[in-house]
């Protein structure tokens, strides 16, 4: 018997990695394909519902207005701006002629700002409200309708 590898060495068998990465990929695409995206998953909410039986007293509210050259007006009556103390006392006014002629114990307070009121206008109100003891507060907003 003749050996004819006796000059050869013994190759050592090794993996052929591109068939390998193809098949990867493949697998790859095929999960990113099938793969469902939802929207808002981090949001994982549960919102109220209505109830038309049960009607909720609204409390009351001290609408101020400020408009773009920065004058203020308290439920449509205008106030000029001295100081923040000042602007507290029109606040608790407003309040003292509450529903009915009743005081009103606690109000809530929406701040009407134009758009183009300087943010400091919007800080005097809140600071206003802070000190009157009024921690309600709520911003109007216009909606997005076209003009």
């Amino acid at each position: 018997m003749m050996d004819f590898r006796r000059g050869r060495k013994r190759e050592e068998p090794e993996i052929n990695l591109i068939p390998f990465i193809d098949v990867l990929l493949v697998v790859l695409i095929f999960l990113m394909v099938s793969t469902t995206y939802s929207k808002f998953t981090e949001l994982q909410i549960t919102l109220p519902t209505a109830d038309a039986a049960k009607v909720e007293q609204r409390p009351f509210e001290i609408n101020v207005t400020i408009d773009a050259k920065g004058n203020y007006t308290v439920n449509n009556v205008p106030v000029s701006f001295q100081s923040v103390a000042g602007l507290a006392e029109d606040l608790r006014s407003a309040a003292r002629s509450g529903p009915g002629g009743q005081p009103a114990s606690d109000p809530v307070v929406i701040v009407n700002a134009d758009q183009f009121a300087m943010h400091q206008m919007v800080i005097n109100v809140l600071e206003a409200a802070r000190v009157a003891g009024y921690d309600k507060l709520t911003f109007a907003a216009q909606t997005g309708a076209k003009k």
